[in-house]
């Protein structure tokens, strides 16, 4: 399956974000090679036109985009003297220098270490002791490079790793007619809760949501996401000349395979939903846009308003069908969580970072009950990851453990 894990991830992001009342989720799944942005606006988006190690694939997987930016991205000093982060990775072998593995060369992760926003004795629960020492050494070497001081440096890593995302986050969002500032950023991955304040305020969004266990969220998507098939057929012709008649004859064959393979499967008929969708396109255009099939005067709308909104223009052009599409799905999730309850929270400790004046108050996740609030400064920690709840940032958790960030 292409793109399964990433998929994986989508499904429980908007699963997550069901429960918390917000369906137009902006994602990042961050880990550590690579962070992939997806948008989701009620639906996880489905493309035509992906691509898998630059080449083009044409079937229909999750709609994302891709970068070189992770924990592990490793940070450089170009020829010209300017820092560089990315898109080469460290891996999980030998990983950062604070893995302790021989690793050499500074990574984001590293970065975040030498700021204070990775405690060393609280990775992965305290089952992984981190290596400072180790970080500081080969941030001193970098810093030497660019005649700034250590912490500097590693802000600048921690900068220029943001960038990176916030564009890429601003390609799936604002190059698409979307206004990032609509939805909210939705974090997962391991090392996505580090980055989150910070990436929510370049794009000028005010609202962030953290799910539970946010590290393995792809797993959590895999059992929360119903049974499903995409099917499609091949149509092609100027819409105002093609026969409904014929197209629903194709619409029908597309549903009762579908349905037929969910019966086979065990989904109860009475819970298989159909929708049904066409791949339309300027005459002479090499690319198409999907739109629901309502009839031939709606989905010609539903094209040009969708055409307007992802490119900025309509044109007084001929629209060509390309493709009939099916989607069928039933069943209803196959995951419960279990509610939080309510009580106190005091933080484990207070721990200096670069930045802030105060000790910052560092609280274990799994402690947070429901209905807990904070405000930043903080350090949120859990054993597949860790939140850096930025100054000016609210948090309260929800009753199932996610963190609804609000920047106040």
């Amino acid at each position: 399956m292409l793109l399964s894990g990433p998929a994986g991830g989508l499904r429980g992001a908007q699963f997550i974000g069901e429960l918390a009342g917000r369906e137009r989720l902006l994602t990042f799944d961050m880990g550590g090679t690579s962070t992939d942005v997806a948008l989701i606006d009620g639906e996880v988006q489905l493309t035509g036109e992906g691509e898998i190690a630059g080449y083009p694939v044409g079937v229909p997987m999750v709609d994302m985009h891709t970068i070189g930016a992770g924990g592990g991205s490793i940070a450089t000093v170009d020829a010209g003297g300017m820092l560089q982060v990315g898109p080469e990775s460290a891996g999980a072998d030998p990983g950062p220098a604070c893995y302790g593995r021989g690793g050499s060369r500074v990574t984001v992760t590293d970065a975040n270490l030498v700021l204070g926003r990775l405690q060393p004795d609280a990775f992965l629960g305290g089952n992984m002791s981190l290596d400072l020492a180790a970080a500081t050494v080969v941030v001193d070497e970098l810093a030497a490079g660019l005649k700034l001081t250590r912490e500097e440096a590693a802000a600048g890593v921690i900068h220029l790793a943001n960038e990176h995302m916030a564009r890429a986050l601003r390609v799936i969002s604002v190059e698409r007619g979307v206004d990032p500032r609509e939805l909210t950023l939705t974090s997962f991955g391991g090392a996505g809760g580090l980055h989150v304040c910070a990436l929510a305020e370049a794009l000028g969004m005010d609202e962030a949501l953290v799910p539970r266990h946010g590290g393995v969220l792809s797993a959590l998507g895999m059992l929360a996401a119903p049974r499903g098939r995409q099917l499609s057929q091949t149509v092609t012709g100027l819409l105002h000349a093609i026969d409904v008649a014929m197209l629903d004859q194709h619409f029908d064959v597309l549903l009762s395979q579908g349905r037929s393979e969910l019966l086979a499967e065990g989904v109860d008929e009475s819970l298989i939903e159909a929708q049904r969708s066409v791949d339309l396109r300027y005459q002479g255009q090499s690319y198409t846009l999907n739109v629901p099939w309502c009839g031939m005067h709606e989905s010609k709308a539903s094209f040009h308003a969708l055409h307007a909104q992802r490119y900025g223009h309509s044109l007084g052009m001929e629209v060509e069908l390309v493709n009939v599409r099916v989607g069928v799905r039933g069943g209803a999730s196959r995951v419960e969580l279990q509610p939080l309850g309510e009580g106190d929270v005091e933080p484990f400790a207070h721990r200096p970072l670069y930045g802030v004046a105060e000790p910052v108050a560092c609280y274990q996740r799994d402690a947070l009950a429901a209905g807990s609030e904070l405000s930043g400064p903080a350090l949120i920690t859990e054993t597949v990851s860790t939140t850096w709840l930025a100054p000016g940032w609210h948090c309260r958790v929800d009753g199932y453990g996610n963190l609804l960030l609000r920047f106040v």
